[in-house]
Order: structure tokens, then C-alpha cells, then sequence
């Protein structure tokens, strides 16, 4: 093991002791903010502690082993226990490194998913639709729930554009892989000829911001718009002028938000958008700094950069990011997203890890 690694999980031990004192003072149990915030340092400690302890329990067991190899008639059974105790040791090694990884903040929380026809007209439309029903389902098998914020239908079907809401557990841990260009081969339903075609469709996923104001908005920079909502919602919805539209004019940045009856509920929606589209756009600024530093094959916040190609004639997937080729089209399409979403979480937690070997 390294020895910066070992020194980091050496004030880890340090640390899990002094907060153990800590719970033990009368002053702090009786805070109970300050109570909760030791509890939940201790508990994301304790695990690595633990197994730490084990690679110390198991590097003594080794040197024990080779004291009995040093003696002729315990040789055999000595080398066994090195050999034994030297796996477990590579195994628990690489364990610990994965749980001294940075963790992302935003993992745990609830998600808005964004997603736009691009290039290819009714067909793109058709797609982005596709590509919503496929995150839909997804969470379906996960237990979220989905709410959809904002929609723009295609004039065939599908959507220009729409915006959700997607809540559960490990929402965005699960889809921050998901932005960028999605990419569609398949044979359109009007296209008589038999050709295929080839479509776009822009994917963003952000997390939800906690609060709106942790994102600094000043009012004075948003203007705020009122107008009678469009399409389909009744004759209620497009006799008032329940649609909101903010401009944050620092940014560009434009929410609409319109499905929603009560303009009130439309204000409150936007607002959480805007403020979970700006921290977005801080956050890939900063990736995109550190991307010029070291070339990150994910999450790179490129949403340009096409990620994915859907082949329905070929049945395959690919995911342009990791060389990764699935021939399941039908399920992936049906919202089964394990394999890809596991791949990427992987590929992310390897680059990772090769950044921790090098520090």
C-alpha cells in the first residue's frame, strides 16, 4: 500500500476516536445540529476504519505466517498462509481506495432531466420522445417518480422538448453520465424509400439545486413573463395567463413553464429549473477546466459531444465515451439501463482510482 494512502486512513483511525470522545461529552449530545452532524461524519468513517483494521489484522497474520515458513517442517503450510493472506490483502486494498474516493455531492439528490430534438426535424422530435419513455421506464424499475415540469410536443409525435422532475433514491448517482448527444440510425415511419435516417436528440441532467438561494439569484437579473399557456391542458389553461417565462439575463438563460394550472405552481417550478440550470452551468465550466487538464472520458459536461448511437437496424448501442457495444436494443429502449449506467459509474471510479495511485 502506498504510503500516502496509508497515512490518509491513519487520520481516518485518529479522527473516528475523536469523534467517539466527542459523542461521549454531555455538551455535544445535547446540541442536537452539532449531534447530527458528528453522527454522520462517524458513520461515513466507521466502515473504512473497519476494514482498515482488517488489512492491519491480516498483514500481522502474514508476518506470522512467515516466521512458521522460516521453520523446514511448517514451510508448506506457511507459504499457503502468505500466499493467502497476500490476495486478501490485494482485495481489501482495493477497497479501501474505492471508499477514499471523492464523493460527489450531488449522488443522493433529486434530478431535472432535460431533453431536445436536434437535428432531423418530426424524426428528432420522434426520438427525444423515445429517449423520454427509456428514462421513464428506467425509473419505473428503479422507484422514482417522474413529474413532468415542462412539454413541447412534436408536431408528429414526441416532444421538441421537455423537462422533468425525477425523484428517489440515487437519482443523479445513477444518470449524470446521461448528458450530451444522443444519436439515432433507424428507418423513419414516413420514409417510403425504405432509407435510413440519421437524428439527434440533447440530453441534460442536472441535479436539484437544495435551495434556490444557495444559488446566489438576484432577483433584479431575472425578468419574469406571464403568458397564456399553449396546446393541450383544457380551457382553463389557455384562458389565464398561467405560463411563466424567466430570463436570467446575467446567463441567457430561459425557463417556460407552463403545465401547471395555477401560475403560482409554474413560478415555484421555474424557479427550481433556473436555479438547477445555473449551478449546472457552473458546474461544467468547472469540468471543463479540469477536462483541459487531464482528458476525462466522462463527465466532461459536453453537451455537444455526441456520447451515443442508437442502431435500430444493427439492434446495437454504443456508447461512444467507453467503447462500450450492447446488442440488446429492444431492452434498452424499454428502460433497461443497468448495464450502461453500471459501466459508466465503473469507468468513472477507474479514472479515479488511477488519479489516487498517481497523488
Amino acid at each position: 500500500m502506498k504510503e500516502s494512502i496509508r497515512n490518509k486512513l491513519a487520520s481516518l483511525v485518529e479522527r473516528l476516536a475523536e469523534l467517539d470522545r466527542q459523542l461521549e461529552d454531555p455538551a455535544v449530545v445535547n446540541n442536537m445540529d452539532n449531534y447530527r452532524k458528528i453522527t454522520r461524519e462517524s458513520a461515513e468513517i466507521s466502515p473504512v476504519v473497519a476494514l482498515y483494521n482488517e488489512y492491519q489484522r491480516i498483514e500481522k497474520d502474514i508476518v506470522a505466517a512467515e516466521e512458521m515458513a522460516a521453520d523446514p517442517e511448517m514451510r508448506a503450510f506457511g507459504e499457503d498462509e502468505i500466499r493467502a493472506g497476500k490476495a486478501k490483502l490485494d482485495a481489501l486494498e482495493l477497497d479501501l481506495q474505492k471508499l477514499l474516493l471523492p464523493k460527489d455531492p450531488n449522488d443522493e439528490k433529486n434530478t431535472f432531466l432535460e431533453i431536445r430534438g436536434g437535428t432531423g426535424g418530426d424524426e428528432s422530435a420522434l426520438f427525444a420522445g423515445d429517449l423520454f419513455r427509456m428514462y421513464t421506464r428506467f425509473a419505473e424499475r428503479n422507484h422514482w417518480q417522474v413529474e413532468i415540469i415542462s412539454e413541447s410536443p412534436g408536431e408528429v409525435g414526441g416532444y421538441k422538448e421537455v423537462i422533468a422532475r425525477i425523484v428517489g433514491v440515487g437519482v443523479y448517482s445513477r444518470l449524470k453520465f446521461e448528458s450530451g448527444g444522443h444519436r439515432v440510425q433507424r428507418v423513419p415511419e414516413t420514409e417510403t424509400q425504405g432509407r435510413i435516417h440519421t437524428s439527434a436528440a440533447t440530453v441534460a441532467v442536472m441535479p436539484e439545486a437544495d435551495d434556490a438561494t444557495a444559488i446566489a439569484i438576484n432577483p433584479s437579473e431575472v425578468r419574469v413573463d406571464t403568458f397564456r399557456a399553449s396546446g393541450a391542458g383544457g380551457q382553463h389553461i389557455n384562458k389565464t395567463d398561467s405560463a411563466v417565462r424567466l430570463t436570467h439575463i446575467p446567463t441567457g438563460i430561459v425557463v417556460e413553464c407552463q403545465d401547471g394550472r395555477s401560475q403560482h405552481k409554474n413560478k415555484e417550478q421555474a424557479w427550481r429549473v433556473l436555479a438547477a440550470r445555473i449551478k449546472d452551468k457552473q458546474t461544467r465550466e468547472q469540468q471543463a477546466k479540469e477536462a483541459a487538464e487531464r482528458k476525462s472520458l466522462i463527465g466532461s459536461g459536453d453537451r455537444s459531444e455526441r456520447i451515443r448511437t442508437y442502431n435500430f437496424p444493427q439492434g446495437r448501442v454504443t456508447d461512444h465515451r467507453i467503447n462500450l457495444t450492447l446488442y440488446k436494443i429492444d431492452f434498452i429502449m424499454d428502460g433497461d439501463l443497468s448495464e450502461l449506467t453500471g459501466a459508466l459509474v465503473a469507468e468513472h471510479q477507474a479514472e479515479q482510482l488511477a488519479a489516487l495511485s498517481t497523488a
